[in-house]
């Protein structure tokens, strides 16, 4: 029986399971106890959004930039830039979906809505992708550095076209250049302790993106290249973050999955159905765009992976919550949009039905 448990738990940390936890208790207590929920979720969202965070983003980082080593299925450039032609391509077919319904329908009040659902979460995204294609399959760092792109370009979208707060250009791009200055000098002298680089560099990098108006959850994400692999600096760094990493990721869900039942309306639909339907026909587009270009796809990525993993990165949830409340004022249509984000969840189901019919698994 023991062992039988233990195996369980495993299985749920190597899937990473404990988000989706996350998300249903969180759904379930902001719908029975707001109140309760609201004040809890409160106190945990900048520890957990803008600190913990930083160390998943930093693990699919290192995934991502070990696949793009000799051997690995990133390695050329020219298989490298499909993913984020790809992001390109997945962030501007669902804005246009988006932009048609509401057009076709008259609701010129939701126009600001239009970047909602362009966006990609990172986490759910991969957990999709972990289970549908297993690991090694080269969708995987294929999707992820998608991810990463969408996100990236995200964060101007949002700091270009809903600015929260004053942004400072100046602070961001110097603050992330001197950080990786400090990686590269640290990386020089040979410095092998993950430690060195989380608390030196990885600290001022988080410093500007917060200081400079932007979300600081990639704060590490420039930092991970200059990280040693010969001397597993980069393995040490997974085996001491992949388990709290987990717990990390079952508070993000807990905290941002809370949005009640009732909030249903017209944009909640156009949203999740531009997300679903509109990032697929990017990246697939895209993909193919950047081909007749002389750009290569992954080796062992066809289009049924293509197809399946854009579905996955259908999941707008977070990024798409963030703009959300970035394009709203509170009231109904954010609710409404909101609960569009949170809808677009059902991606994963579909991705991994879509996965198993098309047989993608590796």
């Amino acid at each position: 029986m023991r062992d039988k448990v233990s195996a369980l738990f495993q299985f749920v940390l190597d899937n990473s399971l404990l988000l989706a936890v996350g998300a249903v208790a969180a759904l379930l207590w902001a719908n029975l106890h707001p109140s309760t929920y609201q004040a809890v979720s409160g106190r945990l969202t900048f520890l957990v959004n803008d600190v913990g965070m930083v160390f998943f983003f930093a693990l699919m980082a290192k995934e991502v930039f070990e696949a793009t080593l000799p051997g690995g299925p990133l390695a050329s450039w020219k298989v490298g830039a499909v993913p984020v032609f790809a992001a390109v391509g997945g962030m501007v077919a669902p804005a246009v979906i988006y932009l048609s319904a509401i057009a076709i329908m008259g609701r010129t009040d939701l126009i600001r809505g239009w970047a909602i659902p362009s966006a990609t979460d990172i986490a759910f995204a991969y957990l999709a992708a972990r289970i549908v294609f297993g690991r090694g399959h080269p969708a995987v760092p294929f999707l992820l550095l998608l991810a990463i792109a969408d996100d990236a370009l995200g964060l101007i979208v949002l700091a270009v076209c809903y600015p929260a707060s004053d942004v400072s250009l100046l602070i961001l791009i110097a603050g992330v250049v001197v950080a990786s200055v400090i990686a590269w000098f640290m990386h020089r002298l040979g410095l092998s302790s993950p430690w060195w680089y989380v608390l030196g560099p990885g600290v001022v990098s988080w410093l500007a993106l917060y200081k400079g108006g932007l979300h600081p959850a990639l704060a590490l994400v420039p930092v991970v290249p200059f990280m040693p692999h010969a001397r597993s600096t980069l393995e040490q760094f997974e085996a001491w973050w992949r388990t709290p990493v987990q717990v990390v990721l079952l508070l993000f869900g807990l905290v941002n999955a809370g949005v009640p039942f009732a909030s249903v309306g017209v944009v909640t639909g156009v949203i999740a159905v531009s997300l679903i339907v509109g990032k697929p026909i990017g990246i697939i587009g895209a993909t193919a765009l950047a081909e007749s270009f002389g750009f290569r796809r992954a080796q062992g990525l066809d289009y049924r992976g293509l197809l399946t993993l854009g579905i996955a990165a259908g999941i707008g949830f977070t990024v798409a919550l963030f703009f959300a409340t970035a394009a709203f004022p509170s009231g109904r249509l954010l609710d409404e949009a909101k609960m569009g984000a949170l809808a677009s969840v059902a991606a994963f189901p579909l991705a991994v039905v879509v996965g198993r019919w098309l047989r993608v698994r590796s």
